[in-house]
């Protein structure tokens, strides 16, 4: 079998390509992708060059961890129904090409139990999942921390922080957003300038902006023995001035990647309808784009999340 798919040769220089694709076993499923989204976190990293060590790292590679398509083959041992629609969180199926995350491609070989069968009525709201599940993780690597109210970023990740802040009936957060082309779309919250907010009593602070050099600024909003969770992806060392830390009892935490608990939650709650996905998918384009939809998701401060589609491939 062959795929088409996303190929990083270098930084900024992307094609697409067809790749043979590793045979499938026993346990894999075969998924033809209908969408993947495109991150403007790592994957904006990976395709600038400015990605940090990491495992995994090297070019060339297939970028996307956010896909959604149909199960088209099933092996002997799976439990997987043949046209089920299913998220995808990437592979690895791609031969001596390197998979960071793998997900950019229009047909995948991979291990049942990577796939989560979502609503068949989801469609490319189903590519959005794995930000859900980033921001559930954020919120609840334990069960004891906080929620946010405070969110640095509008984007698409603090937006679902935002909405599931909102759904654990605590105070509304407050959403910091300088691009005055971000701060519409809140329901329930407030989004503000950070020049407009006085507070410096805020409990726990999500940030989710990936800017490195805001640790000082927001030490400065925390109340006594608050929390700052760094739920971004950061391609610079952080620092921090001590002393108004030491004050103030700082508490630093590093949300990591989502598990599989967390996808499983934010799928319940979506099922539901208690998590809406809507109007955080903005630009859409053939597959066959690709070039020019990954210039347009890192460098349009408009677009909140690309969507390849790979229907026609």
């Amino acid at each position: 079998m062959e795929t088409t798919a996303v190929i990083l040769e270098a930084p900024e220089h992307l094609e697409l390509r067809q790749l043979d694709l590793s045979p499938p076993g026993e346990d894999d499923v075969v998924v033809d992708i209908e969408w993947t989204g495109i991150s403007t976190g790592t994957e904006k990293l990976l395709w600038s060059g400015r990605m940090p060590s990491f495992p995994g790292m090297g070019y060339p590679l297939v970028p996307g961890y956010e896909s959604v398509g149909r199960i088209a083959a099933a092996g002997a041992r799976t439990h997987a129904q043949i046209g089920d629609r299913v998220f995808v969180p990437g592979a690895h199926c791609f031969g001596q090409v390197r998979s960071l995350f793998g997900g950019a491609a229009s047909r995948l070989v991979v291990p049942e139990a990577r796939v989560v069968p979502i609503d068949q009525q989801l469609g490319e709201q189903g590519t959005l999942l794995a930000l859900a599940a980033t921001a559930h993780h954020a919120m609840a690597p334990d069960g004891d921390s906080a929620a946010p109210d405070l969110i640095v970023g509008h984007g698409v990740l603090g937006r679902l922080l935002a909405r599931l802040a909102v759904l654990a009936d605590g105070p509304p957060p407050v959403v910091w957003e300088r691009d005055p082309r971000r701060t519409g779309g809140a329901n329930g919250y407030t989004v503000l300038d950070p020049a407009d907010d006085a507070r410096t009593d805020y409990r726990a602070i999500y940030d989710v902006s990936g800017d490195p050099g805001l640790l000082d600024s927001l030490i400065a909003r925390l109340a006594p023995g608050g929390e700052i969770v760094l739920a971004g992806f950061y391609e610079r060392p952080l620092s921090f001035a001590f002393p108004p830390a030491f004050m103030r009892e700082a508490r630093l935490r590093v949300a990591a990647q989502w598990r599989e608990g967390d996808l499983a939650a934010v799928n319940a709650l979506v099922a539901s309808g208690r998590l809406s996905l809507n109007g955080l998918i903005t630009h859409r384009l053939d597959a066959r784009a690709a070039v020019d939809a990954y210039q347009t998701a890192f460098t349009n401060p408009a677009c909140l999340k690309m969507i390849l589609d790979w229907r026609a491939c």
